[in-house]
């Protein structure tokens, strides 16, 4: 089975590509640009890198939120137009689980986050339960210092990860203490790597059915309604 990852719902931005359960290219960047203009044409010289045609892929695998409202837009409809295109089954995959997994080897429990303004997180928190690396809290937007009551909670140490960190560290450590465990910066990026192995485990969505996880209304959206409401 050949399969294609996409991950552009944060500032990160990944591509792989595999074969069977073998990683065969891994694109990454993070750094402040379009994903609008920079997706397809990674997505097209990984492939011819690793010498692997649109029609030879089974599966789309995409990372479909939360994240960057754009970010996540891009991802999830590029996914999909290539998946209903070649008639080949969609996955999603929590971009947070993305990232967590990086830390899937901590002997604890790993919070990966996401800035959401205003104080608030996207996070969620995973560890090993029977014997699998999985969610035991699921994904949410809020407030860091509310997160951290929650972890306090935990009887085990707790790995944050993220290029946010630094945003919220001085809060998580004060909160925390020597419960919280900040990884390494070679930590922080999502790795389409792990989005392709992640998402070749899981069942196919309905493409037309398929939509991001925003984890919340868009800004606008959210004044609008609120507006209507005073109405």
């Amino acid at each position: 089975m050949k399969a294609l990852a996409i991950d552009t719902s944060n500032l990160v931005m990944g591509i792989a590509v595999t074969d069977k359960n073998v990683i065969i290219g891994e694109y990454i960047t993070n750094m402040n640009k379009n994903h609008s203009i920079r997706v397809m044409p990674a997505i097209r010289e990984l492939m011819k890198e690793v010498g692997v045609e649109p029609k030879q892929l089974d599966r789309i695998i995409v990372a479909y939120g939360p994240g960057s409202y754009t970010g996540v837009r891009i991802g999830v409809t590029i996914a999909k137009t290539m998946a209903w295109a070649l008639q080949i089954p969609l996955v999603g995959v929590s971009s947070l689980e993305v990232l967590a997994n990086n830390g899937k080897l901590f002997d604890g429990v790993v919070s990966p986050l996401f800035d959401a303004r205003r104080g608030q997180v996207y996070t969620g928190l995973y560890g090993r339960y029977n014997e699998q690396f999985q969610a035991i809290k699921a994904d949410q937007i809020i407030l860091v210092k509310d997160w951290a009551e929650q972890l306090k909670l935990q009887s085990r140490r707790v790995l944050f990860l993220g290029n946010d960190i630094p945003l919220h560290e001085a809060m998580i450590k004060e909160a925390l203490e020597d419960q919280a465990i900040i990884a390494p910066p070679s930590l922080f990026n999502p790795r389409p790597s792990e989005l392709a192995m992640i998402g070749l485990k899981k069942e196919a969505a309905d493409i037309h059915s398929f939509v991001p996880n925003y984890a919340r209304l868009a800004e606008a959206e959210a004044k609008w309604l609120e507006a209507r409401e005073r109405k």
